[in-house]
């Protein structure tokens, strides 16, 4: 039987744990806090899944949560005016729909029941020189802790990599009692709106350890009217800050909002970081290697929802080629090329999301106004949430977007 260890226990770390686990594998867990503290814990992230990142946990029976969690069956984008109207709104349907569920909730079920299939778990903050230990039992090592010391091991790729420097300034707080959009009050949707030079605030249902709830999320340009949030430590001043933000530049979403309350004490979150690209294996002093997962080695800013999306995807690259290898090594060669089969997938989220990082060219303008205008554009531009690949197709190059307008107006 083979032995694999896991470093890290948030949506990639934990579901390529589960599914191993289903293969027969000795799997060791090393998490640096227990499924209480997370439950009890901060939230981490805004977690949006859409359905092709969805259908990698039901593959693996871990949609524990699917039928208590809200179904987002849209996204809406709205563009803010310089007189805090609105200059476009619509909403998209998704083909399949689309959920949230807190990780705190999530990853702390999902490590329970890692421990009560069998698996070893270890309440530990791993170092490098624990790695260096630990290597030598295992016949694969697999880095899946984002943050911390490990990352140091994987060395930024410069030529994915075109910013060195933090692009949005995070916050996000979970609250109750937002009310429904009245432009959709009969489906849940995810809500991008996006304030020309000073952010991006988005709105998405979720369930969380109180049940259903709501995500504010503010995306702001550093050094702008949004990026304020750093060394606030009341949660109860960040919401007070959200709101008011929201009343300035997005008061259709304020309207909304002006009966909110946290869902608990840990519901906030701030912070900021350069997306970054990383070569995916890292070198022990003893001369180990170890394999990155997820956003150890693609880290894209979440203004496109793509992390959670991206980890499931990654975790699933993962364990088809794991499985494939048999009783082979896993060396230097079968690590490159099971990141490269990833890549395939996550080099179009990497792309797109630089891209959102920037000011939008004239095409994407006209791409974004037209969608208000002509629902299959407004649907295909939400599905790429779930296929970022199809921006390829009529995204990024203005001669493709002028084609596909003018095919669709055609129609």
């Amino acid at each position: 039987m083979r032995k694999i260890l896991i470093v890290g226990a948030g949506q990639s770390g934990l579901q390529l744990a589960l599914g191993l686990q289903t293969q027969g594998y000795e799997v060791t867990l090393m998490s640096n806090r227990t499924a209480d503290e997370i439950r009890s814990g901060r939230v981490m992230s805004t977690q949006c899944m859409f359905d092709t990142a969805l259908q990698h946990e039901r593959d693996l029976g871990l949609n524990f949560w699917e039928s208590q969690a809200p179904r987002t069956e849209g996204l809406g984008v709205s563009v803010a005016a310089p007189d805090a109207g609105r200059v476009i709104d619509w909403v998209g349907k998704l083909d399949g729909y689309a959920q949230s569920v807190d990780q705190r909730v999530k990853m702390a079920g999902w490590m329970e029941t890692f421990a009560q299939r069998g698996g070893q778990l270890v309440i530990h903050g791993a170092a490098v020189s624990d790695l260096d230990y630990f290597s030598r039992n295992y016949d694969l090592v697999l880095v899946a802790a984002g943050k911390g010391e490990l990352v140091s091991m994987f060395g930024r790729d410069a030529s994915r990599s075109p910013y060195a420097e933090p692009q949005r300034a995070l916050a996000v707080a979970y609250v109750h009692g937002l009310g429904p959009r009245p432009e959709h009050p009969d489906f849940d949707a995810v809500r991008c709106n996006l304030v020309p030079g000073v952010g991006e605030l988005f709105v998405m249902p979720t369930l969380t350890t109180g049940g259903r709830a709501d995500i504010l999320f503010w995306e702001g340009v550093p050094g702008g009217p949004v990026d304020v949030f750093q060394g606030i430590k009341d949660p109860s001043e960040h919401l007070a800050l959200t709101l008011e933000l929201m009343e300035k530049f997005t008061p259709w979403e304020y309207a909304r909002a002006t009966k909110v309350e946290l869902t608990d004490a840990g519901g906030t979150l701030a912070g900021r970081y350069a997306p970054t690209v990383r070569h995916p294996i890292g070198r022990l002093p003893g001369g180990g290697l170890v394999l990155g997962v997820a956003d150890v080695v693609v880290a894209n800013d979440p203004i496109t929802g793509q992390g959670s999306n991206s980890a499931s995807k990654c975790a699933a690259a993962y364990l088809a080629a794991i499985v494939e290898h048999g009783d082979k090594p896993f060396d230097e060669a079968w690590m490159q090329a099971t990141f490269d089969r990833y890549w395939d997938t996550a080099q179009h989220v990497t792309k797109w999301t630089n891209a959102m990082l920037g000011v939008p060219p004239e095409h994407v303008l006209n791409l974004i106004g037209a969608a208000g205008e002509l629902q299959p554009v407004a649907d295909r531009f939400a599905n790429g949430f779930n296929d970022p690949a199809d921006f390829e197709n009529f995204f990024f190059d203005p001669e493709k977007t002028s084609a596909y307008l003018a095919s669709v107006s055609g129609a």
